[in-house]
């Protein structure tokens, strides 16, 4: 009896060894979507009243629970009864992760008309207030759900040909730390211009007034070099599947004696481009056939 007990837990020693492994790949292999989910949430999370930052960040965080438990179920039966379609649906995450990097770099080079976005301003009503902040919200979940399904499947497609539990623990290990991590980072910074304002108010010392400024000045530019980071970040992760996942390009580009993070970024970069060429030719062949 006592023999079985420590067999049974030397089996779940090792069992979460290979988890912690598995779990440190899929983590890294995920990295990129992480980045831009860092990105994307800060600023979504930001341009609310101080006192409204945190309940707002709140509402997202367990909307993003809410996402991975819908995700996770479906993504461990796929990978259980059609494990064929993990590969194929990470090809199509990539399409629209290579899709969304350069968009946003054509966004950079190319002059257009920004986005009009709502911003609470104090001459708004409570009622006001809230209809932007529910309108931002489900915005953001919206987009959390999108960019949650891409970071579960990337982890999944880590462990395919594992069993089904040690596959469970290492998805459900990364998706509880995505969610922690990046929601914890994001109310870090949204409070970084708070922190700022409340230190120069604290001490009239100028190293503290220089502090205090260089949080609130530096709000912005940590959120739009988060952009920057998050658009390569973006391309590096869909050129790093199609690469591995297409077999023409895989072998195309399998001699080249070149780094390979230099290969998967200019392989999701040209992707990119031909899938957001195909979709703003789309757009106006449907305008025209109005």
């Amino acid at each position: 009896m006592a023999s079985g007990f420590f067999a049974l837990l030397d089996d779940i020693a090792v069992l979460m060894d290979d988890v912690a492994v598995m779990g440190k790949i899929a983590t890294k292999k995920t990295a990129g979507i992480l980045g831009d989910d860092l990105a994307v949430n800060a600023e979504k999370a930001s341009g609310f009243v101080a006192s409204r930052e945190i309940p707002v960040l709140w509402a997202i965080t367990k909307g993003s629970f809410v996402n991975k438990l819908i995700i996770l179920p479906l993504a461990f039966l796929l990978s259980a009864f059609v494990p064929v379609a993990i590969p194929l649906i990470l090809i199509v995450g990539a399409l629209y992760l290579a899709y969304e990097g350069a968009e946003k770099i054509y966004e950079m080079v190319v002059p257009h008309v920004p986005d009009q976005q709502e911003v609470v301003s104090a001459e708004m009503s409570v009622e006001e207030v809230l209809a932007i902040e529910k309108t931002k919200v489900k915005s953001a979940i919206v987009t959390d759900f999108i960019l949650s399904l891409e970071i579960i499947i990337i982890a999944l497609g880590t462990v395919m040909g594992k069993p089904i539990l040690e596959q469970i623990l290492v998805v459900s290990f990364v998706a509880v730390i995505a969610t922690l991590g990046v929601y914890g980072i994001v109310a870090l910074i949204v409070r970084m211009d708070d922190t700022g304002f409340r230190l120069k108010e604290m001490s009239k010392n100028p190293v503290i007034q220089a502090i205090g400024n260089g949080l609130v000045k530096g709000l912005p530019i940590v959120i739009k070099s988060l952009g920057y980071i998050g658009t390569v970040a973006l391309l590096l992760v869909a050129g790093g599947i199609f690469v591995h996942y297409i077999e023409f390009i895989h072998h195309l580009v399998h001699d080249i004696q070149i780094p390979s993070m230099v290969i998967e970024f200019c392989a999701g970069l040209i992707i990119g481009f031909i899938v957001l060429a195909g979709v703003i030719l789309l757009k106006k062949f449907l305008k025209n056939t109005k």
